[in-house]
């Protein structure tokens, strides 16, 4: 029995690959023509219009009941939005100023820092 070369072998996989992706299209397609064939059928008995399904469906098309019908999902909120986070360092030369360790770092934590002391503006918790 002879041996086979891999590249033969991956030539052959390749081949059954493609003709199995083919087989899979035509498939999908039959498939998909049922499915649309039902549909169409569903939305004819019950009088929906091309539009309308459009904007059920969210579609972009220039059609003015896809744009008045389609309704936005309101965001979604974090958890910590809008919650207030105590500061956990306060400037020694002007004690006014806070920082909590979150969003832009301002100019006088970042000089503490290059100096390698920003742990002496730390505020300890009680």
């Amino acid at each position: 029995m002879p041996r086979v070369s891999p590249s033969t072998q991956l030539e052959k996989v390749r081949a059954a690959r493609i003709k199995l992706e083919k087989e899979e299209q035509r498939l999908m397609s039959r498939n998909h023509d049922k499915a649309l064939t039902q549909i169409v059928q569903l939305a004819r008995a019950s009088g929906l219009t091309a539009e309308q399904i459009a904007a059920a469906l969210g579609s972009k098309s220039k059609g003015k009941a896809a744009k008045s019908t389609a309704v936005k999902a309101p965001k979604a909120k974090r958890a910590t939005a809008g919650r207030k986070v105590a500061p956990k360092y306060r400037d020694p030369a002007n004690p006014a100023q806070t920082w909590t360790g979150r969003g832009r770092t301002p100019a006088w934590v970042q000089a503490l820092q290059a100096a390698g002391q920003l742990a002496t503006a730390e505020i300890k918790a009680e």
